[in-house]
């Protein structure tokens, strides 16, 4: 089998203070190349904290982290901001698209920061990124123009703008109607079946069922014995 493309082992994050607060205690998990995991759990049950650590968006208190077999344990604040712009796409419940740009401009940033292609040659990426997300006749409306499927959608275009090796997404579909969220829920299932990594933390159920592995997290641990209500 092919080393996993994220393996963590004993992985915890704890906020020291006069009263102690563990949100991720001793999580060890592997992800595999095209697969497509959701991470479900009670309110409060530490899943997006989890989701952070995977993203390296926060440090762990304790525990390894290896990202395309690197131990990121190791990394200065630096090399982890290298790592998430070259090998990370991340997707959010609010897009977090810059208003004040185009829709295209907003998908090429990513590109552009990274530095690795020629600027019509981003142009053109991004371009192929929206046309393939049903989105080719917006690519120059302003993020306000559109619905919020949508700028989710465009979201999704940009975190896929430098081909990461995974897409980490928090509540994708958590401020998306029944019909916007289907069509999410079938462009990260599209994605993995075209061998894109898929995390995403999720609340609802029926999204869920579109993974290809469900992991629960309660009280900041893996259990194996929850089930959504």
């Amino acid at each position: 089998m092919n080393a996993p493309v994220l393996r963590a082992e004993q992985l915890t994050r704890r906020l020291e203070g006069d009263v102690p607060v563990t949100l991720v205690d001793g999580v060890s998990l592997e992800i595999q190349r095209g697969e497509f995991i959701c991470i479900m759990g009670p309110s409060g049950s530490g899943k997006s904290s989890l989701l952070y650590l995977l993203g390296l968006l926060d440090s762990p208190s304790s525990g390894h982290l290896w990202l395309d077999g690197e131990d990121t344990i190791r990394c200065d604040d630096d090399q982890l901001a290298a790592l998430r712009l070259a090998k990370l796409g991340f997707v959010f419940q609010f897009h977090f698209l810059l208003s004040e740009f185009s829709v295209l401009h907003n998908v090429t940033l990513p590109m552009r920061r990274l530095g690795r292609h020629k600027p019509e040659q981003i142009e053109a990426h991004a371009l192929q990124l929206l046309e393939k997300l049903g989105l080719a006749e917006h690519a120059h409306k302003m993020p306000s123009q559109l619905s919020g499927g949508q700028r989710q959608r465009v979201a999704v275009a940009r975190a896929l703008g430098n081909d990461p090796l995974l897409i980490l997404a928090d509540e994708p579909t958590g401020n998306l109607d029944s019909a916007a969220t289907q069509n999410v829920q079938q462009i990260l299932r599209g994605l993995a079946d075209a061998g894109q990594t898929v995390v995403a933390v999720t609340h609802d159920a029926h999204f869920a069922r579109a993974a290809d592995r469900r992991i629960a997290i309660v009280d900041g641990r893996i259990d194996n014995n929850w089930q959504p209500a």
